[in-house]
């Protein structure tokens, strides 16, 4: 083989390496909950990188997604429903309320509220979203009780935990 060929080669190997590295990416999502004295309420704030939530969508059911559309956001309104929940003292589930989303081209951000709730009636979370559809998904959730922050890590072997908190 002549040798500008075999640099050649090597050159282009070494870019094809450098592009699959490139192309590995971390996978996380944090949520944030934190207690509103004003409102009474506990807020929860998800954000997910919107690649992400592309794949998953386009992955699961085979067409593009616009996230501005109503129809389109009560389908990911669903599965963030089957992947993620508060469970009380009694081990049902709470009624977290949807309040909505917003999507750029960076992340996806989704708002829900548990009405009239403080932190202290969550006794267990649930945090599975993206983590049944990537392998090396890491969710954190960030849980703000009137300043008193805890910190949890979700992954396929850690998807519910329970939440240790005082009424506020």
């Amino acid at each position: 083989m002549m040798p500008g060929r075999c640099k050649l080669l090597f050159a282009a190997a070494l870019l094809c390496l450098s592009a699959a590295a490139g192309a590995h990416r971390f996978h996380s999502g944090i949520t944030e909950l934190a207690f509103n004295p004003r409102t009474g309420s506990t807020e929860i704030v998800h954000t997910y990188m919107a690649h992400d939530i592309e794949a998953l969508l386009m992955n699961t059911y085979g067409r593009q997604f616009d996230l501005g559309d109503p129809d389109d956001q009560a389908v990911l309104r669903k599965y963030v429903d089957t992947q993620f929940w508060l469970k009380g003292a009694d081990n049902a589930r709470l009624p977290v309320r949807w309040v909505g989303l917003t999507a750029d081209s960076q992340s996806v951000v989704i708002y829900q509220e548990l009405d009239n709730a403080p932190l202290s009636k969550t006794v267990t979370i649930r945090q599975g979203v993206l983590i049944d559809f990537l392998p090396d998904q890491v969710n954190t959730v960030n849980v703000n009780n009137l300043g008193k922050i805890q910190s949890l890590t979700f992954t396929h072997a850690t998807l519910e935990q329970p939440l240790h908190t005082r009424a506020p």
